[in-house]
């Protein structure tokens, strides 16, 4: 799988997605130009945000939202919750975050805590450009 999150001002907006789901060929002003490709599911993101950062209980995560069901894709609609805590937040805090989560295992083992603090400041940035857009945070999801 394949993800890519970006912003946009609403549900009907992040919905048109082009129906070819190659990287290269998305972007646009309306999908975000400054979007993310990663690996990393949303729910992961998420709850990497929201119990590293925010010390949300796991069990406590809020579900994502489903924008588009499509065959080839999908498109869901992250909680503001995931990328606002990260503005104000200051390098211990994601240093911590990413320490906690370098120990959490995933299919390939746990991550290096600096792969997962780079990933967090990443997120951070994006979290900054879409508080400044006005936009909520989406993901694209296709195989």
């Amino acid at each position: 799988m394949t993800y890519k999150y970006f912003g946009a001002p609403d549900g009907a907006t992040a919905a048109r997605v082009p129906i070819s789901m190659r990287p290269e060929e998305l972007g646009g002003d309306e999908l975000g130009m400054n979007g993310m490709f990663t690996k990393i599911k949303p729910e992961t993101m998420a709850a990497m945000v929201l119990t590293g950062i925010q010390g949300v209980p796991l069990h406590k995560v809020p579900p994502l939202e489903l924008v588009v069901l499509h065959p080839d894709y999908a498109v869901v609609k992250l909680p503001m919750t995931v990328v606002d805590p990260l503005r104000g937040v200051g390098e211990e805090a994601v240093g911590a975050a990413a320490f906690i989560w370098s120990t959490v295992p995933d299919r390939g083992g746990p991550r290096d805590a600096f792969n997962v603090y780079q990933l967090l400041h990443e997120w951070q940035d994006f979290s900054v450009r879409l508080h400044e857009a006005g936009h909520q945070p989406y993901c694209l999801v296709w195989p």
